[in-house]
């Protein structure tokens, strides 16, 4: 199993290279070509929502987002540290005040996750949230 961590500021400007990278790994991994893009889309989605996230908290830790390749299957999982997200089920919302907006953009974003794919996990707990999404890897051919 091999793996790749990825810490980066709560910028948006750095969501590009995460969905980069994940692409890139995601490929040496054996994702097959016609799902990358997904993969690029979902990644976008989780590092947004966790950078709006730990902006609109205040949160000053990194964003992390850790690419797993294990025997059958690749995942990422993309981290964030807000105390708004900790105790939540997926979909439901805290006791304070939150633009309506800024909730709406949240379940857009995790509508958006669970339409590409398959297999996603939604969590939190007391340090923040983590959504966890996987996709099947084609057999590693070995070379003689």
């Amino acid at each position: 199993m091999a793996t790749v961590e990825l810490r980066f500021s709560a910028l948006p400007e750095h969501v590009r290279t995460a969905r980069l990278v994940a692409a890139a790994v995601a490929r040496r991994a054996g994702v097959d070509e016609a799902v990358l893009d997904e993969v690029r889309l979902a990644v976008g989605e989780a590092c947004t929502r966790a950078v709006g996230l730990h902006l609109s908290n205040g949160v000053e830790a990194p964003v992390r987002v850790v690419l797993t390749d294990e025997e059958k299957k690749f995942s990422i999982e993309v981290g964030d540290e807000s105390p708004t997200s900790a105790g939540l089920a997926p979909g439901s919302h805290p006791d304070v005040d939150e633009e309506p907006a800024a909730e709406g953009e949240d379940e857009m974003g995790l509508a958006v996750i669970s339409g590409l794919v398959d297999d996603v996990e939604v969590s939190t707990s007391e340090t923040g949230g983590r959504i966890r999404m996987s996709w099947p890897t084609a057999p590693q051919s070995v070379l003689p």
